[in-house]
C-alpha cells in the first residue's frame, strides 16, 4: 500500500498537467442530465435503464454502459437527489483542490476501474461505494469540517464518517448473509481505492493511538496521574515526605522532587538530599 502511495504521489509530481480539470463537474452533469431524461421521458423505458451497468450487454457491445453506469446510482425521490448532488459537489471540488487535479482524477478513474473490474467479474457494479468512499476521504482530511443534519444540527464529518463506514460494513454483512458475491466485491473494491490512497495517513494514526496507550500505562504516568487526583483534593501543592510540612503552612519553603526515588515524592529544601531513596 506505501508502495502504491507513492508511486501515485511521484506520478502527480511528475505529470502536473495530468488529470482532468472540474472532473467533478462532468460527473454532476452527467447524473442531473440522466435524471432530468427519465424525469421527462414518456415512454415505459427509462433513460438510465439504457445507461446502468449490465454486463450481459456490454459483452454485446453496449460499451458505453461501463461508464454511463456512473450516472444512474442516485435513487428515488428528488429531494433525496439534490442532497446526493450536493454532497457530490462540495466533496469533489474540496478534494480537487485539496490534492490537485491529478490525484483527485486518479482517486476517481481508480475506484471506477476497480468497481468496472468487479462488475465483470461479478456482474454487478454501482458508483454508490464510490461515492461513499469519497466521503471517507473528505472526512479524513477535513475531520472537523461541520455540516448542518436537518438543516439547523452541526455535526462534524468525522462523526458522519464513522456512519458512513459502518453502512459499508453493514453492506459487507448483508452481502455475506445473503451470498450477494457482487455486492461483497464491489464494497471492497471501492474501500480498497481508499485504503490506497490513505493507507499511510491511518497507519499513522494507529501508531500514534498506539503509543499514546503505551505511554499511559507506564508507571510513572500513572503515579504522575495519582498524584494530581491527589493534588486536587488538597488545599497545598507540594509537602515534604519527611516532616510533612507543606507550601501552604510554610510559603517562603522550596520544595523540590527527587529523581531518584520510585514515582514523584517531594521533599523540602532540608530533606532533598537527606533522606532515603524509595525503590518501589
Amino acid at each position: 500500500m506505501n508502495k502504491l502511495n507513492q508511486m501515485i504521489d511521484r506520478f502527480c509530481y511528475s505529470h502536473p498537467r495530468f488529470g482532468i480539470p472540474n472532473l467533478i463537474f462532468y460527473l454532476l452533469g452527467g447524473n442531473i442530465l440522466v435524471y432530468l431524461l427519465d424525469y421527462v421521458s414518456y415512454s415505459r423505458v427509462a433513460v438510465s435503464s439504457l445507461l446502468e451497468f449490465d454486463r450481459a450487454l456490454i459483452l454485446q457491445g453496449q460499451v458505453w454502459r461501463a461508464v454511463t453506469f456512473l450516472f444512474t446510482s442516485w435513487g428515488q425521490g428528488l429531494f433525496s437527489f439534490l442532497i446526493a448532488m450536493y454532497f457530490l459537489w462540495f466533496i469533489g471540488t474540496s478534494l480537487e483542490r485539496e490534492w490537485g487535479t491529478g490525484k483527485f482524477t486518479l482517486y476517481y478513474i481508480l475506484g471506477w476501474a476497480l468497481t468496472l473490474l468487479s462488475g465483470l467479474v461479478t456482474g454487478y457494479a454501482s458508483s454508490r461505494y464510490l461515492d461513499m468512499t469519497m466521503f471517507l476521504a473528505f472526512a479524513t482530511l477535513f475531520p472537523d469540517v461541520q455540516f448542518l443534519l436537518f438543516f439547523f444540527i452541526p455535526v462534524k464529518a468525522k462523526w458522519i464518517a464513522w456512519v458512513d463506514g459502518a453502512v459499508l460494513g453493514l453492506g459487507v454483512i448483508q452481502a455475506i448473509l445473503t451470498l450477494d458475491l457482487g455486492g461483497l466485491v464491489a464494497v471492497i473494491m471501492a474501500v480498497l481505492n481508499y485504503l490506497i490512497f490513505f493507507w499511510p495517513e491511518l497507519m499513522y494514526q494507529v501508531r500514534r493511538l498506539r503509543g499514546q496507550a503505551q505511554h499511559s500505562r507506564q508507571e510513572n504516568v500513572i503515579q504522575f496521574k495519582k498524584a494530581a487526583r491527589d493534588l486536587k483534593r488538597r488545599d497545598y501543592t507540594h509537602k515534604c515526605d519527611i516532616c510533612g510540612r507543606t507550601d501552604t503552612e510554610f510559603p517562603d519553603l522550596e520544595f523540590r522532587y527527587c529523581s531518584k526515588c520510585s514515582g514523584y515524592h517531594c521533599y523540602c529544601t532540608d530533606h532533598i538530599n537527606n533522606h532515603e531513596h524509595i525503590t518501589e
